[in-house]
């Protein structure tokens, strides 16, 4: 499978170097915002190394979503593909929010009041549009008929998954809740938040795993094929018309069907994982937030001296 892939494919279609240098200076711009330019924002304070960390995995983890040889894989194999979205907007997504200090954040909400980005940021931020918005674009993405078509038109797809990437913005958005004094929901209201998101993915994994036959046509018809890989490789790349003469693909160990049964389960599976790590830093900070509102109690002061008659 990897020997296919490698022997067929060159270094800009396999590793997409592109992609490397625009991540590369949105890390140095993430710098830069956190050092030299931090004295400009009202109440910055020095930034962690976990967030610092929580930056750079992210940027690594849109790079699998978005480049990497998993980019050529997922023309390749629908599972491939599958994984991509996974480190794209359930990974690389909650790093960001993660990653970035609470007063940029608290700057931008500052510099939006009073204009009509204040409206929109109240529409666009409502918690019902959090969890509506990408689990609503993720089910129509892979209804056959429109994830053979998108696959087929780069520009199209790429927007596509740019307009993903903010829903899942939104949607991790009210899970994490990065500034607490704005959060929309309690803690307890985010756990069911987080369960919410994961029924309403739900359809659309079964959908896929449950399918009498391959439902991607892009993946079984070389034709199809053919015309999505010369839309996405870059200019002057040959295309290794060849994989597909037999009427199957070599690349694949597994058959069609196989091969998107075990996308859906990657996708279910990751989401149930990366929602479950979610679950647990909300009840922490709950469990967190009940301690400190406790205060101490007559026993928890300490007596310094007896009273004498």
């Amino acid at each position: 499978m990897l020997q296919e892939l490698f022997l067929n494919f060159g270094f800009r279609a396999l590793w997409t170097p592109e992609l490397i240098i625009i991540l590369f200076f949105v890390g140095l711009l993430y710098f830069r915002l956190i050092g030299k330019w931090r004295h400009r924002f009202v109440g910055s304070e020095p930034v962690s190394a976990s967030q610092k960390t929580y930056f750079i995995l992210g940027l690594i983890a849109l790079y699998f979503g978005w480049g990497s040889p998993f980019y050529v894989a997922g023309h390749m194999m629908i599972s491939f593909h599958m994984a991509q979205m996974v480190f794209a907007y359930f990974i690389a997504v909650p790093l960001f929010i993660l990653g970035m200090p609470k007063w940029v954040f608290k700057a931008i909400i500052h510099k939006a009041k009073g204009t009509i980005f204040q409206r929109l940021g109240k529409f666009f931020f409502n918690p019902l549009i959090g969890v509506l918005f990408f689990n609503f674009l993720f089910s129509v993405y892979h209804l056959p008929n429109i994830f053979d078509f998108l696959m087929q038109n780069i520009p199209l797809h790429s927007a596509y998954e740019m307009l993903m990437f903010v829903a899942a913005s939104l949607m991790w958005w009210h899970m994490i809740a990065p500034i607490p004094s704005k959060a929309n929901l309690s803690d307890l209201r985010r756990m069911g938040y987080i369960f919410a998101n994961g029924i309403l993915i739900t359809p659309a994994c079964a959908l896929i795993i449950f399918a009498p036959t391959a439902m991607y046509s892009v993946y079984t018809d070389p034709n199809l094929w053919a015309n999505m890989m010369a839309l996405c490789l870059p200019a002057g790349a040959e295309i290794p018309y060849s994989l597909f003469t037999s009427g199957e693909n070599p690349f694949s160990p597994i058959n069609p069907r196989s091969d998107q049964q075990l996308a859906g389960i990657l996708m279910k599976i990751m989401q149930e994982i990366t929602y479950g790590f979610t679950l647990g830093y909300v009840f922490k900070q709950w469990i967190k937030k009940e301690k400190q509102s406790e205060g101490p109690t007559i026993s928890d002061i300490p007596v310094t001296h007896t009273i004498k008659n």
